[in-house]
């Protein structure tokens, strides 16, 4: 049986149907706008889905991104305690661990010999860092790679290391642009919300602090990508907020490349395995996790154009699923992801070339190696095509796990105050 898309706008609640046809009217869509979109029940639900998915085939066709790269989380020592974070150790436990610059450079030496355009450079803020620990990195990176891209340093390690130096978030930021930074991760976001981060994070970066250093590194040319953990103590209302507040910063910078919906991963999440929060739930339902994609792609239209999904946080097939419901970009091959491994995440560190074009065919979709700011490297018409050099990696398991990182004598962390 064919089901006719005129026929149920036609049925669908007069509310919903309103806002779907603004938004495929190229219209802006309000935050009020959003949070209907929200409670779509039944066939509207899908009806959402179908128009993201529509916009997202205008913006950028049936072509499904993804980048060769690796993240270095070089240290699990933080200061900060955040309920949601399991990566972080205290820099007196037995588990925290700091690479040295010579290893964080190996590594990153192998991860471009496999193939890889970026690396990701973020860790926990360790006590007594020196101010320019991160340029001395990306220095001794760039010395040895000119070619890699850094995509480095969340908003929260550069107002740390901001702080650390004594100098100016604008001065910090340039001192790592000319260092070799060449785009930030939008991480430390959460929930724009100033009341929900004093809940789940206490003493993190504020809201203001955050968009001021998004911001700033957009207006000296340094591109961010942008983010939201959504899954915990937030509601539906506080995502249509962070989506609008996203939207009105690349209004005036036009410096987001994309944005990723996280939906929060509990397993080993402090805050949720101690029930901090009485209302915290354990990640976004199937339904959040599909409406929040989509409604991203439909409120974000016109000003962002790629829609990033988490295979690390959703699976491969729920990936699948995503990529219909507004998304077209499937991250990256990440080879080291310890983040969310660390939280409990069961779908793996690494997730090969081949892996991911397999993932992408099923779904009818072109596959398309892309670099951190979105040029086509080489799109893959066939499946008939030659290996990539990370895909002839036969031991995936010689790359590490995070949890073997902690139990290297080599590695663990030794504070500057005892040395």
């Amino acid at each position: 049986m064919t089901v006719n898309i005129d026929s149920l706008f036609r049925s669908a609640d007069p509310k919903v149907s309103a806002v779907l046809n603004r938004a495929l009217s190229e219209k802006e869509i309000s935050v009020e706008e959003g949070l209907t979109l929200y409670k779509s029940e039944g066939s509207d639900f899908h009806l959402v889905g179908m128009v993201a998915d529509e916009l997202r085939r205008r913006r950028v066709g049936n072509i499904v991104t993804y980048v060769v790269n690796r993240n270095i989380n070089f240290t699990n020592v933080c200061i900060k305690q955040c309920g949601f974070c399991a990566f972080s150790r205290d820099f007196r436990e037995e588990e925290g661990y700091l690479l040295p610059t010579e290893e964080i450079v190996r590594r990153a030496k192998e991860a471009y010999q496999l193939g890889a355009t970026e690396v990701c450079i973020q860790a926990g803020l360790p006590p007594d860092m020196e101010g320019d620990l991160y340029e001395k990195i990306c220095r001794a990176i760039k010395k040895e790679i000119p070619d890699i891209h850094i995509h480095g340093f969340s908003p929260e390690e550069v107002l740390y290391g901001a702080k650390r130096s004594n100098v100016s978030i604008s001065e910090y930021l340039s001192r790592l642009k000319e260092a070799g930074v060449n785009t930030l991760p939008g991480t430390a976001a959460e929930i724009l919300d100033q009341s929900l981060r004093d809940k789940i994070s206490p003493g993190r970066i504020s809201v203001s602090d955050w968009i001021n250093v998004i911001k700033t590194a957009h207006k000296i040319g340094i591109n961010t990508t942008s983010t939201m953990m959504f899954g915990h103590i937030e509601t539906a209302k506080d995502r249509v907020y962070h989506l609008a507040k996203i939207r009105e910063i690349q209004k005036e910078t036009g410096g987001f490349t994309e944005f990723v919906p996280l939906d929060f991963i509990h397993t080993e999440a402090p805050m949720y395995k101690h029930q901090l929060h009485e209302s915290i739930r354990p990640g976004g339902s199937g339904k959040e996790v599909l409406l929040t994609h989509a409604i991203a792609r439909i409120m974000l239209n016109n000003y962002v154009d790629n829609i990033q999904m988490s295979w690390v946080k959703e699976g491969q097939k729920m990936s699948q699923l995503l990529l219909m419901w507004g998304a077209n970009d499937f991250g990256g091959t990440l080879i080291n992801e310890s983040i969310s491994t660390s939280a409990g995440a069961g779908h793996g560190q690494i997730l090969r070339p081949k892996e991911i074009k397999r993932v992408i065919r099923e779904i009818g979709r072109i596959p398309a190696e892309r670099n951190t700011n979105y040029k086509i490297l080489k799109r893959f018409e066939n499946s008939q095509e030659s290996e990539e050099e990370l895909d002839k990696v036969e031991d995936i398991s010689k790359f590490g796990s995070y949890i073997e990182l902690t139990k290297i004598d080599k590695y663990k962390y030794k504070n500057p105050r005892e040395m």
